[in-house]
């Protein structure tokens, strides 16, 4: 069973520092925590990735509410609130955060998004129409 000694949530750095009862320290992204936030409305049922969202780069966390001894809810500054972060959770992201920020960067690149608000891409635009005058 995973447990979690401490939180500090960095807002400056946008970074969750979680340190696990077992010694382990991780410090967690915000942005990375948004994109694979534990919600239904990001995983769906049976989805094998979660929705992919762009544009999150300068996301926050408005505050941090404890559920009971075992998770925390991050409210997220662009009003992001479904997802339950259980310690099981955070280790797993801790764990996997290198080749799951691998793979949601290339997710973004094949379809075109930015991880910065107000950005598409011309791929995500379609293809081009040329123009004949």
């Amino acid at each position: 069973m995973v447990n979690v000694k401490a939180l500090k949530l960095r807002r400056a750095s946008r970074t969750l520092e979680v340190t696990f009862a077992d010694g382990r320290h991780a410090a967690l992204p915000l942005e990375y925590l948004r994109v694979f936030s534990p919600s239904a409305e990001l995983w769906g049922h049976g989805r094998s990735e979660p929705l992919l969202v762009g544009g999150k780069r300068a996301v926050n966390v408005a505050r941090v509410e404890p559920v009971g001894r075992y998770a925390v809810k991050l409210v997220f500054d662009d009003g992001h609130d479904t997802g339950l972060f259980s310690w099981a959770v955070l280790d797993r992201l801790a764990r996997d955060y290198e080749a799951n920020w691998a793979r949601y960067e290339a997710r973004l690149a094949e379809a075109g998004m930015s991880r910065d608000r107000d950005v598409i891409s011309l791929k995500a635009l379609g293809p081009a129409k040329q123009w004949v005058p």
